[in-house]
């Protein structure tokens, strides 16, 4: 998030536990079975927990999931689990607690390790540590992130620094490619392959012999994988987004506050489906930064 912060959506344009579970159903009946709740951060909003029991009770959605800062994770790990949570990602780009302050400007690298462990604690799996590897920054923590594996069950995921929101300018001197990441990780070990698996998202999986955890690598800029790409993200004020480096929404809100059906519903969503871009223009001269900031997705 930049340091100025976000504007803020009023209330009433932030669609309802209701609206969203609507939603979820509708679409689940015409076959989206994977859920993962972002933000933002999610555990802030009140009534979350109860919100994921309501979604782990639509026999469609096999995987559920949280995307969080893990900050309020020690606090809620439990109940999520109990409500039906099956997984969560941990967005920790430093290990280092003087670092870890300097990027997100909060003294809270303590209260995300104790939820990291409580998750552990509580049975969620897997639990995936999402690492932003910035040239410069961080890059000297690659190795390690990875030797977190060997002694917890945890599944690090390096991602490429994605120019994407309305933030300060990127560089490409910025950006460590995939290539780049695994050389780092090759001195740590060697990287065996793990097969996909029909839940995994973008990520190339790998582990060290002997680990515990995983390993994963995404590279939405050197190798993108948008012709495996099959998500669509709905903002907190209910535009449908088909592509996270792209402007283009779909409102899905103002059907639901005319009274539209459930018929309505699916036809926006079949028009959402079939505005899907081929790939994103992060590597030609046609792109443009996002207007909305990632975190108001």
């Amino acid at each position: 998030m930049p340091e100025e912060g976000i504007p803020l959506i009023p209330h009433k344009e932030i669609l309802t536990y209701e609206e969203l579970l609507r939603i979820i159903r509708v679409f689940a009946e015409e076959g989206i079975s994977k859920v993962r709740l972002t933000g933002g951060e999610p555990l802030v909003r009140k009534g979350i927990v109860d919100f994921i029991s309501h979604i782990s009770q639509i026999k469609e959605i096999q995987d559920l999931s949280l995307t969080t800062n893990g900050i309020l994770l020690k606090e809620y790990a439990q109940g999520l689990k109990g409500a039906g949570l099956k997984r969560v990602n941990i967005s920790l780009d430093s290990l280092n607690k003087e670092r870890f302050c300097q990027i997100t400007r909060r003294d809270d690298f303590e209260k995300v390790w104790a939820g990291i462990e409580e998750t552990i604690r509580a049975g969620l799996s897997p639990i995936k540590i999402n690492m932003v590897a910035i040239q410069g920054l961080n890059d000297d923590e690659i190795q390690s992130f990875a030797r977190l594996t060997f002694g917890l069950p945890l599944t690090v995921r390096y991602i490429e620094y994605m120019p994407s929101g309305n933030g300060k300018e990127w560089r490409e001197s910025d950006i460590l490619t995939i290539p780049q990441i695994k050389g780092h990780l090759e001195k740590v070990g060697n990287l065996i392959p793990i097969p996909v698996d029909r839940w995994d998202g973008p990520a190339k999986r790998f582990r060290f012999e002997g680990a515990l955890g995983e390993i994963g690598l995404i590279g939405p800029v050197s190798s993108h994988f948008c012709g495996d790409c099959n998500r669509l993200r709905l903002t907190p004020d209910g535009k449908i987004r088909t592509c996270l480096f792209s402007d283009d929404e779909i409102d899905i809100k103002e059907i639901l506050r005319r009274g539209g059906s459930d018929r309505d519903l699916r036809e926006r969503l079949l028009v959402a489906l079939q505005s899907k871009p081929e790939k994103h223009q992060i590597n030609s001269h046609q792109f443009k930064k996002c207007q909305r900031n990632m975190s108001a997705i």
